[in-house]
């Protein structure tokens, strides 16, 4: 169905209507913890308000996210939003209760406002309400309240392979200052692992330190950076030590193992083997037989059990800014709001390394906050915007050529 002036006028006044009922969902949705990917119950939650707004089915996959479903249209649009969150921290870093918050100015500081519950509330809203003004005729639309922190990707790969559910076109709710953003650079975690000998700390000498054998390799990574690709779009790409890990006997011991953990965000036109043998190639040659490189491989059951293994690879990928999922995006704006909205890219990773990266489905990102918040005693979203980008969720199908 067309996008009259007639519809984007009862959008905005319907959605006005409804401000009051979609802050305090966004309220509940961060009220409930639902860090190390334990989504259960934000999950319920989430399920009950698209049950009252009449979705046509709503379940929980095999790995426990959430999947509600609008219409049975031969086009599948899913709007994709992360309802995990990272822990909080010191507690005593926070000057509130990350879970109850705090509203100041109309912004909302807790956990999870701006990485990523504050896309959930316009996401449910704007399908329930496109749907009654036609604008998903023709389609299948799922709301997909999903796992991403610990593994991005993993959780619309097992939708795909695992439930048989093939987008045509997709949107992701990560942060994105209410702008269109279109990609961003790709990820090779990897580790390091060098190999020693035991001895007592006072016996040093009869020891071999695994730990020393890395120092090359640390001070290689740190020196890096500037030799890595470069793209005009998505940006240089970027290297740093991320983690390590000792094993030895004691403290008064010499180490026989050490790791170091590697995020190495790749750009375009750096491969995923060509990543990983720079790293390879700091190691001196006569350590090579006592230090090897891995990729990282993610098998960690789900909250039900459910096991989706993958390798911690996640590829680099953006959109033309003049394909015709971004430019419904973009005019999305100016139906609403009366301009065109700007494009951009995340600095940081989303689940669009599995949909564009690696299967190609036209995705886009928008949502209310900044990422600059993310993962920071500062999570924050600003209400009004939670609210406003429900407007661009339910007039947006309606634009997708």
């Amino acid at each position: 169905m067309p996008v009259s002036p007639e519809i984007v006028a009862t959008i905005r006044d319907r959605v006005a209507a409804q401000h009051d009922i979609i802050v305090q969902f966004m309220r509940d949705l961060v009220a409930i913890p639902s860090y190390d990917s334990l989504i259960g119950p934000v999950g319920e939650r989430i399920g009950a308000e698209m049950r009252k707004l009449g979705f046509d089915e709503v379940r929980f996959d095999k790995m426990g996210n959430i999947l509600g479903r609008i219409g049975d249209g031969p086009r599948v649009l899913v709007y994709d939003s992360h309802i995990d969150t990272v822990g909080i921290g010191d507690p005593q870093a926070w000057g509130w209760d990350p879970f109850v918050g705090k509203v100041e100015n109309g912004v909302l500081f807790a956990r999870g406002a701006c990485d990523e519950k504050g896309s959930t509330p316009g996401m449910v809203y704007g399908l329930a309400l496109a749907r009654e003004l036609g604008l998903l005729d023709g389609w299948t639309a799922y709301y997909f309240g999903n796992m991403e922190e610990w593994c991005d990707g993993i959780a619309p790969h097992a939708l795909v392979e695992a439930e048989g559910v093939r987008p045509d076109f997709v949107v992701i709710g990560e942060p994105t200052r209410m702008q269109v953003y279109r990609g961003h650079k790709g990820r090779v975690e990897m580790k390091v692992v060098a190999k020693g000998r035991s001895a007592h700390a006072a016996s040093n000498h009869l020891g071999d330190n695994a730990i020393y054998k890395l120092l090359p390799v640390i001070a290689g990574i740190r020196d890096l950076e500037p030799q890595l690709g470069d793209h005009e779009f998505l940006g240089h790409g970027k290297i740093t030590v991320s983690d390590m890990h000792v094993k030895t006997p004691s403290l008064n011991a010499v180490p026989d193992e050490a790791t170091i953990f590697i995020d190495r965000r790749v750009t375009f036109g750096e491969a995923k083997t060509a990543a990983i043998e720079q790293v390879r190639a700091l190691i001196p040659p006569e350590s090579r037989d006592a230090v090897k490189v891995e990729e990282l491989y993610y098998d960690d059951p789900s909250y039900t059990g459910f096991v989706f293994p993958v390798d911690k690879y996640f590829p680099a990928w953006a959109l033309d800014e003049s394909h015709p999922l971004v430019q419904a995006g973009v005019q999305a704006g100016a139906r609403l709001w009366g301009a065109p909205l700007p494009t951009g890219k995340w600095n940081f990773s989303t689940n669009g390394i599995y949909w564009m990266g690696k299967a190609g489905i036209p995705s886009i990102g928008f949502g209310p906050g900044d990422e600059v918040h993310a993962h920071t005693v500062q999570d924050q979203v600003r209400l009004d915007d939670v609210v406003r980008a429900t407007e661009w969720y339910a007039v947006l199908p309606g634009l997708i050529p």
